[in-house]
């Protein structure tokens, strides 16, 4: 998922983004999420209070300890380079743009795409 902060991304927006995308999932695929040390979390527990969701932080400077989401974040800068203000563009391409690498198979996966994954899973509920 690809959240839309077309003006900025301030404790408050991310947080409510975040709920708003996470209300979307069933309870058995929300169990944790894992942020780096961006302040743009700094309001954790108001998301954690609204989704039953605990946020966990990594450590400074490790990114290991989020591996899947740094090998994404890989992917997205064959689309955006880094610096990119992603405030430009819209939500229809970033839902595109989701759209299209989760239909690319990946080798976490046993090369399944997550689209097939995630079905695969919204089944199991």
């Amino acid at each position: 998922m690809l959240l839309h902060l077309p003006n900025r991304r301030g404790t408050e927006l991310v947080r409510d983004a975040l709920t708003e995308a996470v209300t979307t999932l069933p309870a058995h695929l929300k169990r944790s999420l894992t942020w780096d040390q961006g302040t743009e979390m700094g309001r954790d527990h108001e998301f954690t209070v609204a989704t039953d969701v605990p946020v966990y932080f990594c450590d400074h400077a490790s990114p290991w300890q989020r591996g899947s989401n740094e090998n994404t974040n890989g992917l997205l800068r064959q689309y955006f380079t880094k610096g990119t203000d992603l405030s430009v563009h819209s939500r229809e391409h970033l839902h595109a743009v989701a759209a299209e690498l989760n239909g690319r198979p990946r080798k976490t996966l046993d090369w399944e795409a997550p689209a097939e994954r995630l079905s695969t899973l919204l089944k199991a509920s």
